[in-house]
C-alpha cells in the first residue's frame, strides 16, 4: 500500500516518495485505500494516484478499495478515466461496499442500507463508462443518465471486488477479474478460492485472481513491531491491537517470507503489503528483501 493515510498523525502522508521507491525497487504495483473522514488524516485516492501517476512510469496503480456506494458512480468513471490518461494500462479498480463509519454516508448523501445492491449497480455503470459508453440506467437504487464520457482509457482497468464475505467473494465471480481479500486466515483464504472456482463455472467466467491484502512490519525486535504494530491499528481503525493482530505479520523478512508462503499455498496469486512501522519507506527497501525470498521458495 501506498500512504495515504496517517494513521500516527505525522503530517502529510510520503505518498510520492513512497511511489517512487516502489517503482525503483522493483515493486509490480501501488496501492490506495479510501475514505471520505475516517479515525486518520486521509488523501482522496484518486487524486492520490494522479499525482502518483506523474512521478512513475511502470508502477501499476490499484485502489485498494474504493468505497462505491458513497460516491456518484459518473464523477468517479470520470476521477478514474482522467487517473487512466495519466498512466495508460496502468490502472486497476478496486471497490468494495464499506460501511464501518456510517457518517461518512451520511455526508456523501448516501444511506449506508442497501449498499451491496447499491455496489452491484454503481460496478455496472462505472464499467460502461470507462469502456466509452453513454449509460441510461434506471435504478432501482442508483438511476443514473449520462453521456460517454472522454477521454475514454486505452483499455478498460481490471475491476477487482474487496471484501471477506461470501457475498463480496461471490460478487468478484460474477463482475471482476480479481478478489481484494483482507484479514483472513490461510485456511479461510483456501475455502474461498475453491468457492470462486466454483463461482466462475456457474457464471461461464475465468477465475478471479486472489489478491490478498497483508499487514506487515519486518522487524528484527518483535516487541518494538507489536508497539507500532499498536500504535497504527489505534490510529488507523480506532481498535485495540487485539482485534487485528491474528492477522498480522511482525518478524524478520524470512518469518514474513514464510506467512506470505501460507498464503500462496492456500491460493492468494498476489500481495498488497500494508507497512505498520512508523518508518515507512525504510519497510518497502525490507519488503524487496521479502519478495526476493518468498520469489526464491518457487
Amino acid at each position: 500500500m501506498l500512504p495515504n493515510f496517517d494513521p500516527l498523525r505525522l503530517g502529510t502522508p510520503p505518498l510520492l516518495a513512497a511511489a517512487r521507491l516502489a517503482e525503483d525497487l522493483g515493486f509490480d504495483s501501488g496501492w490506495v485505500g479510501d475514505h471520505l473522514t475516517f479515525h486518520p488524516p486521509v488523501l482522496e485516492p484518486c487524486g492520490a494516484l494522479a499525482a502518483v501517476a506523474a512521478v512513475t512510469q511502470r508502477l501499476v496503480l490499484g485502489t485498494g478499495v474504493l468505497l462505491l456506494p458513497m460516491r456518484n458512480p459518473v464523477w468517479t468513471a470520470k476521477q478514474l478515466g482522467t487517473v487512466a490518461a495519466l498512466a495508460p494500462d496502468r490502472l486497476i479498480v478496486g471497490v468494495g461496499v464499506g460501511g464501518e463509519n456510517p457518517a461518512e454516508f451520511e455526508a456523501a448523501g448516501y444511506p449506508v442500507a442497501q449498499r451491496g445492491r447499491r455496489l452491484d449497480e454503481a460496478i455496472g455503470v462505472v464499467d460502461a463508462l470507462l469502456r466509452g459508453e453513454a449509460v441510461d440506467h434506471p435504478g432501482p437504487l442508483l438511476p443514473v443518465r449520462s453521456p460517454k464520457l472522454e477521454p475514454v482509457p486505452s483499455s478498460r482497468p481490471p475491476l477487482v471486488v474487496g471484501g471477506r464475505s461470501a457475498h463480496a467473494v461471490r460478487r468478484a465471480a460474477r463482475l471482476a477479474e480479481g478478489w481484494f481479500a483482507v484479514w483472513l486466515e490461510p485456511e479461510r483464504v483456501r475455502r474461498a478460492v475453491e468457492d470462486l472456482r466454483a463461482h466462475a463455472q456457474e457464471f461461464h467466467r475465468p477465475v478471479c485472481t486472489t489478491v490478498m491484502l497483508v499487514f506487515v512490519h519486518v522487524t528484527d525486535n518483535a516487541e518494538t513491531g507489536r508497539g507500532e504494530l499498536e500504535r497504527f491499528v489505534a490510529g488507523q481503525y480506532g481498535l485495540p491491537v487485539e482485534a487485528i493482530e491474528r492477522w498480522c505479520v511482525i518478524g524478520s523478512e524470512d518469518r514474513v517470507a514464510d506467512a506470505l508462503a501460507r498464503y500462496r499455498d492456500a491460493g492468494a496469486e498476489a500481495f498488497v503489503m500494508m507497512p505498520t512501522a512508523v518508518d515507512v519507506l525504510g519497510q518497502y527497501e525490507r519488503l524487496a528483501g521479502v519478495r526476493a525470498r518468498l520469489a526464491a521458495t518457487v
